[in-house]
């Protein structure tokens, strides 16, 4: 929905993993704080924050967005909202916020995505995170997140043909690219064949999904402080939100088309015509790598291949690094880490981070265009963003 033009203007981002001697609000604060430093704001100056948390019993702190306000004194009395939907908290959040100032509600409001979840068992992360499927049906009330991309990943054989070697591939290249990320959760390349191959370091974790297609169990948080474009010249740096879109299907799988990922492609085909481009003229992605499956069905989604032939993108190295469209330089949810509210910001803060060349070993040079895409549940909750550079 194009609006009034919002600006990224700062950004925080803590380390990615398992953090054990951080509790949720210390996580929030550390990344709030350095936003407000990034952005050289004053926190006086800041009308609204809002939290990115999805929490569903991971944590007790149920009541989390006022947490933000112990960053610094000034931001006492502020208005604070916590956001939540499912995987795309975070973007929810960061939508809240951008809204409010093109309602003329805020000139500028600070945004953070957090979620502590490695002080959780993973059989209690996975029933947690499985709150946000369907469950008024028996049949998906039983599927948990691996299962249902699972679900995925068999039909796409099916339909059209074994997605795995593919799959393997994109995780290989989220692990290399997240080498030269800091702030990853996993430092550790693994090449397309063990990735593609069952064994005791990769078993399968839901068939045929194998440890090396899902995303990890971290704790982590991330903020951006936003401001209305109008508003932006005295900040140091600026990126612009080109466009913001966000579309929600049936939470039912029931009656909808999983490999169609019609709620993801809606996203982004509206994000690109409000922003006036097409693929060819991004320089970089960051979208939504879950499970593996669902990064070559964004692939699809986002019109670099046809339906059925992700993989193309990956055979002319088109998402490669070193390709016209890196997909994931960050190491994507596979390898940064997925702490499920904080993903969406983190996102953006790292797109902010590229756009005005300070992404560090990951780089792209000159990067002046970017997609993000963050999803909540089986393509339930689509957010698509385009991000240019305005001023670094």
């Amino acid at each position: 929905m194009p609006g009034i033009p919002v600006s990224i203007v700062g950004s925080g981002h803590t380390p990615f993993g398992r953090l054990d001697a951080l509790n949720l609000e210390q996580l929030i604060v550390m990344a709030a704080t350095e936003a407000i430093e990034d952005a050289g704001v004053d926190p006086a100056s800041i009308d609204a924050v809002f939290l990115g948390n999805f929490n569903a019993g991971l944590v007790p702190d149920a009541f989390a967005a006022s947490l933000i306000l112990q960053a610094a004194p000034a931001l006492r009395f502020k208005p604070a909202t916590r956001c939540e939907n499912a995987c795309a908290s975070g973007s929810a959040a960061l939508h809240a916020g951008m809204r409010a100032i093109q309602a003329g509600a805020a000139r500028t409001v600070l945004v953070v995505g957090a979620e502590k979840m490695t002080s959780r068992t993973t059989a209690e992360v996975t029933q947690a995170l499985a709150g946000a499927g369907y469950k008024n049906d028996a049949a998906e009330a039983g599927l948990s997140f691996p299962q249902l991309f699972a679900l995925a990943a068999g039909q796409y054989a099916e339909r059209y043909e074994d997605p795995l070697p593919a799959m393997a591939r994109i995780a290989a290249k989220n692990h290399g690219n997240a080498m030269d990320n800091p702030l990853a959760q996993m430092h550790r390349p693994m090449d397309a064949d063990f990735c593609n191959t069952v064994s005791d370091k990769n078993p399968l974790i839901a068939p045929p999904l194998r440890l090396t297609d899902c995303s990890l169990v971290t704790d982590g948080a991330a903020a951006v402080v936003l401001t209305a474009a109008e508003h932006a010249a005295p900040f140091a740096r600026e990126v612009r939100i080109r466009a913001a879109c966000q579309v929600n299907d049936f939470l039912p799988l029931r009656g909808r088309d999983l490999l169609a990922f019609e709620g993801p492609r809606r996203a982004i085909s509206q994000a690109y015509a409000d922003a006036g481009i097409g693929a060819g003229d991004l320089d970089f992605a960051e979208v939504h790598d879950c499970f593996t499956i669902a990064e070559l069905l964004i692939y699809e989604a986002m019109g670099l291949a046809p339906a059925g032939q992700g993989r193309r993108a990956l055979d002319d190295g088109t998402v490669l690094r070193d390709g016209s469209l890196p997909v994931n330089l960050s190491g994507g949810l596979k390898a940064k880490g997925h702490p499920v509210g904080a993903t969406g910001v983190s996102m953006h803060a790292l797109a902010f981070r590229q756009l005005t060349g300070r992404a560090g070993g990951i780089q792209r040079p000159g990067a002046e265009l970017g997609l993000v895409f963050n999803m909540g549940g089986a393509a339930v909750a689509n957010y698509a963003s385009i991000l240019q550079a305005a001023r670094a």
